[in-house]
């Protein structure tokens, strides 16, 4: 069995600079997770989206807060949730001037639709499907399509109008031996929202002796895909 992302991305993920495929070969079968550490140059958001950014950051969703030269923590590590799904956490701290901020994803893999699903927050009450493509350049590029929420009784999607969509562009520098990356959020009529940028270091983890922090896990696991 290969990563989850090996197996969504197809034949996109050959195209990857081999320290990005090494980065995304994370996986319960590989028994190998990556820990990420770094800065980030900018973190930012629009004051249009700030109320709600606080209301998100109770969940760990998005950041509220703005900053430069902002220490960074991204882990990714893999686990099969209690629905018997194969995940891989994307929890990054962000050390923020007035106080340390996370922003939680899971992205889960749907084996009959063959896709990546990133659960959005602690309790993974929002949801969207991921888009794969590389840059031509050995860079990968992710695209969040239609976001979807559930809480209890209640599944329907957000309106387009009112939220955003996420590109992630990630590259890695020969030079530097770091990875880089950019990642906007924005709003097809109110314009960007929401992003930061930097670059960070990556160390892999055997999982079979780091395990996975309970700290770094959803507090409710959504059956919803």
């Amino acid at each position: 069995m290969t990563s989850i992302f090996r197996r969504a991305m197809g034949p996109v993920f050959e195209r990857l600079h081999p320290e990005l495929r090494r980065r995304f070969d994370v996986g319960v079968e590989e028994r190998r997770g990556c820990v990420g550490t770094g800065v980030m140059d900018r973190v930012w958001h629009s004051p249009l989206v700030r109320p709600f950014l606080l209301a998100g950051a109770a969940r760990n969703v998005l950041v509220p807060d703005s900053g430069r030269n902002v220490p960074f923590r991204i882990e990714n590590l893999p686990y099969v949730d209690s629905h018997g799904r194969e995940t891989v956490t994307f929890v990054r701290t962000f050390e923020l001037p007035r106080r340390t901020r996370r922003f939680d994803a899971t992205m889960v893999y749907d084996a009959a639709g063959g896709r990546i699903v990133d659960f959005l927050g602690s309790c993974q009450h929002l949801a969207t499907d991921l888009a794969f493509s590389d840059d031509g350049a050995g860079g990968l590029v992710i695209r969040s399509g239609e976001l979807r929420f559930s809480e209890g009784w209640v599944s329907c999607r957000v309106p387009r109008l009112i939220t955003g969509r996420a590109v992630v562009r990630e590259s890695y520098d020969e030079g530097s031996g770091r990875f880089r990356i950019r990642v906007t959020v924005a709003n097809p009529r109110f314009g960007p929202l929401f992003g930061y940028r930097g670059t960070f270091a990556a160390a892999y983890v055997d999982m079979a002796e780091h395990g996975v922090p309970a700290r770094v896990k959803p507090r409710r696991e959504q059956a919803r895909l």
